[in-house]
This record gives C-alpha cells, sequence and structure tokens, in this order.
C-alpha cells in the first residue's frame, strides 16, 4: 500500500498520462476518421453517420474520457489498498488459541510487538491500529468495554478516511454529466445561429450542431453510468474490509481479554 505522498504522486501521474495518451488517441485517430466520415457523408447529400469516431470526436467527450480515466486510476489505487489491507487479515498478530486470555500483562507484550513492526504501512493499516490501540488501552485501563470501545473507534475512523480518500473520484462523478450538459448547451446555440441556414434550406449545420449536443450528452451519461457502479463496488470493498477487521478483533482479541490470569 503507497504510502499517502506517493498516493498523490501516482494519482497525478495517471492524470497526467491519460490526459496524453487520450489526447494523441483523438488527435491521430478520431477526429481524422469522423472528419473523413462526415465529408463522403456530405458529398452524398445524407446526414452524419452514428459511428463511435463522430460521437466521440467533440472536446467535451474527451475531457469527459480523461476524467473517466483518471478516475478508474483513483479507484485502481485504492483497490490496491484495499488488496493490501485484505491480506493483513491472514496475519497472526496475536495468537489464535481459543483457550488463551489476554491479561493486561500479555497485552502490553502483544503491543510491543505490534509497535516493531517494519513496515510502517502496515503498523499504520486498519486492522494493526485496531490492535494497537485497543491492547495499549486495555493494557493501560484492564477495562474490557473500554477496550472493545476504543477498537470500534479507530475502525470508524479509518472507514471515514477511506471514505473521504473518494472525494475526488465522486467530484468527477458529478463532473462529467455536468461537462456533457455544457457540450449540449454549446451545441444547441450553435445550432440557434444557424438556424438562418435551415429556413433557406441548408440544414447541415444545424444538424451537425444538434449532434454535438445530444453526442456529449449521450457519451457523459455512459461513462457517468459506468463509474458509479465501479464507485459502488469500491465502498462495498471498503466496508466489508471494515467489517472483517471488526470481526478479526472481536474474535481473536476482544473475547479473549481477561483481568485476571
Amino acid at each position: 500500500m503507497p504510502k499517502s505522498p506517493v498516493k498523490v504522486l501516482l494519482i497525478l501521474l495517471v492524470l497526467a498520462l491519460s490526459a496524453l495518451v487520450i489526447d494523441s488517441v483523438f488527435t491521430l485517430i478520431i477526429r481524422p476518421q469522423a472528419l473523413l466520415e462526415m465529408q463522403i457523408a456530405a458529398e452524398a447529400g445524407q446526414p452524419a453517420p452514428r459511428t463511435w469516431s463522430v460521437l466521440l470526436k467533440d472536446m467535451e467527450q474527451e475531457i469527459c474520457i480523461i476524467l473517466f480515466v483518471w478516475a478508474i486510476g483513483i479507484f485502481g489505487v485504492k483497490a490496491w489498498e484495499n488488496r493490501f489491507q485484505s491480506s493483513l487479515l491472514d496475519r497472526n498478530y496475536i495468537p489464535r488459541d481459543d483457550d488463551e486470555m489476554i491479561t493486561p500483562a500479555r497485552a502490553a507484550v502483544y503491543y510491543q510487538s505490534l509497535q516493531t513492526l517494519e513496515s510502517a504501512t502496515e503498523r499504520e493499516a486498519v486492522l494493526p491500529q485496531m490492535l494497537i490501540t485497543s491492547l495499549n488501552h486495555f493494557n493501560g485501563t484492564k477495562d474490557i468495554g473500554s477496550a472493545a470501545s476504543v477498537a470500534h473507534q479507530v475502525s470508524e475512523l479509518k472507514a471515514d478516511h477511506m471514505d473521504a480518500e473518494l472525494s475526488m473520484a465522486r467530484y468527477i462523478a458529478w463532473a462529467i454529466p455536468s461537462i456533457g450538459f455544457i457540450g449540449t448547451v454549446r451545441g444547441i446555440g450553435e445550432a440557434m445561429s444557424r438556424a438562418g441556414e435551415a429556413l433557406e434550406g441548408d440544414i447541415t449545420g444545424v444538424t451537425e450542431a444538434l449532434g454535438v449536443a445530444f453526442n456529449s450528452t449521450l457519451v457523459a451519461l455512459l461513462l457517468s453510468i459506468i463509474l458509479m457502479l465501479c464507485m459502488h463496488a469500491l465502498q462495498m470493498g471498503q466496508d466489508r474490509l471494515i467489517q472483517r477487521c471488526n470481526d478479526y478483533c472481536n474474535r481473536y482479541l476482544l473475547s479473549h481479554l481477561a483481568t485476571q490470569d
């Protein structure tokens, strides 16, 4: 699991690469192909075909796709983190012997063991932090209820932190349909400015402008639907991770705490 500065750089790198690659694809492939298809249709006296290149050729669609790929990159980083944290559930941070009771003195030993984990990333993950906080609190207070309470508080704080890290992805999910609507407004405005041509019998300009309007909305809404599906899947994974960490603490730590040998 990357540390926060590395994670930020990784997310920014995904944005830069997606913008570079997608702009190159649009410049070298999509727009030339769309112009060729529209030119052939115009020479034949037919409306522009509804091909993928024509649907995607405008700048609003390009921006939407760049943002979409960026959001998918953010989801990829978060999914990588969740997979790493899920792998920690298989570690024997504390013995899994059902007959062993954890007294305050033994809790201090387990606490020191967790504090000396070589990887700071592992030590700051959800499960180790829950165990470290609960063991330290139990060693100091000898109160089982209080130890259980602080463990669950840590899990809630971690869940809130993980959820807050999706704020940029949520903004992108909101921005993509908005950019699509901007394309719609631009296309309708251009169509209105060419209304005179339509009255004279030439509706080519009006139809092309309306194509911009509806194509941008169509692409933006399709990308938004896919993005929201991915976001909900990731949130379900995060919620499942928190629940599994709580189950681990309840089963292997909290149910074995004892104030006396």
